[in-house]
């Protein structure tokens, strides 16, 4: 018996790395696979690396991928998993279709071509789908893998792609939206902050020094001399202001990868208007659309609610989801602690108690998100149309104030010069 170090990906997606006693390679594969791991590679201690990620590994274990495999994008990823649906639903095997997908990609999508051939590799050599899949996490989410493992399960692999393709159109169209919404206010904002900028570190100064020396022992309007005082602060101090602004960015972004931190955030996201009412409804789209289309594609209750958390984006969601899936893993209902959050909206839990009651909760979900999607499209509009006044009026005052502390002691050196 030999003994070899293995790395592998369980069925969450995670690399596992540990050692392994077995008579030769084959029976070390073998063996990881009882565990329910799936080979990446797995090479004899005291020896140089005979069995990697590469070809040999898809021959012998399965295992087609490396682990640093490259990230689709997600448009191409929704486009990608509609044409599989397809291809299965027209007769097509699944190394045929994913052969006919990497084909396609080929010279024009070199990461999608490159992901393609691993997963029909993987597949060729032994690996179910899912387990191809989960190798690549960067790609393929944990949502993903659980929806085909259960459309392996159930042997509607088709129609569960086209749930999941589905599913990705609709998130990315309602994203796409809500940053179509933000896009307008954060250029102007940029604009504006750009232009005053250099309004104060440039011309002002000239200004400032002009009033010197053609009102000398004058004294300036006081929005004049708040504007002067800033401009020099500016100025003296730009680098300072500079670096003082990317070291709080740092730290914001360090504070956020924790969870106090982004609780915190959270929180304050969620109570603060006037974004709070859309951010709460794309919310409530995105987990009754994920929760929906998790179950009516076979997947458990409790591993949906356990995707819907680790994808929810938010910590003070993923807090409410955690108690939702702790409740019904102790045999409760759903409907007391979506209410107890106080994150969710009233006609939602209402919705999930009826779906409960009926069992029909996957279409009930599905209806919930549907309402919701339109409700996140009209406060999109109105939030574009009401953010446009409400900049102009912003760059007004801002143009506005430093319009006035030039002007105002440029009116007393035309009345002094007059005189």
């Amino acid at each position: 018996m030999a003994k070899y170090q293995y790395t592998a990906v369980d069925s969450n997606g995670k690399e596992r790395k540990g050692n392994i006693e077995a008579g030769d390679e084959k029976e070390a594969t073998n063996l990881l696979k009882q565990q329910g791991l799936f080979p990446i590679s797995v090479n004899e201690i005291g020896t140089s690396s005979k069995k990697g990620g590469g070809q040999a590994a898809g021959a012998k274990g399965g295992a087609g991928f490396k682990f640093g495999a490259p990230k689709i994008g997600t448009k191409d990823l929704c486009t990608t998993t509609r044409q599989l649906a397809t291809l299965l639903d027209a007769g097509l095997p699944l190394v045929r279709a994913l052969r006919t997908l990497q084909r396609q990609a080929k010279g024009q999508n070199p990461a999608l071509f490159k992901v393609m051939g691993n997963l029909a590799d993987a597949v060729e050599g032994g690996a179910t789908f899912s387990e191809a899949l989960a190798t690549n996490p960067r790609s393929f989410n944990k949502l993903f893998v659980s929806m085909v493992r259960a459309g392996e399960a159930s042997g509607a692999m088709e129609v569960v792609l086209s749930r999941l393709a589905e599913f990705m159109e609709k998130a990315q169209r309602i994203a796409g939206k809500v940053k179509s919404a933000m896009v307008y206010p954060i250029s102007v904002l940029a604009i504006a902050g750009a232009i005053t900028a250099g309004l104060m570190i440039f011309i002002i100064p000239k200004f400032s020094k002009m009033f010197e020396e053609m009102l000398p022992g004058e004294t300036l309007p006081g929005i004049t001399i708040f504007v002067i005082n800033a401009s020099h602060a500016l100025k003296n101090n730009a680098v300072g202001f500079a670096i003082g602004a990317f070291v709080g960015i740092f730290v914001f972004k360090l504070l956020l990868k924790t969870k106090v931190g982004a609780y915190v955030f959270d929180t304050f996201v969620l109570k603060t208007p006037p974004f709070n009412s859309l951010i709460i409804k794309n919310i409530s789209a995105r987990f009754s659309r994920t929760l929906g289309t998790l179950m009516a594609s076979g997947v458990a209750v409790l591993q949906a609610l356990q995707i819907v958390k680790d994808t929810a984006g938010n910590e003070l969601v993923a807090r409410a989801i955690q108690s939702v899936h702790d409740a019904v893993k102790e045999g409760e209902g759903m409907t007391k602690p979506l209410e107890k959050s106080k994150v969710f909206p009233l006609m939602l839990c209402s919705m999930v108690e009826v779906g409960e009651e009926t069992g029909a909760l996957p279409d009930m979900l599905n209806r919930v998100a549907d309402v919701y999607e339109e409700e996140v499209d009209r406060a999109v509009e109105g939030l574009t149309s009401l953010i446009e006044p409400i900049m102009i009026c912003f760059l007004a005052v801002v143009v506005g104030t430093i319009v006035i502390a030039l002007f105002a002691p440029l009116v007393k050196m035309i009345d002094k010069l007059g005189g």
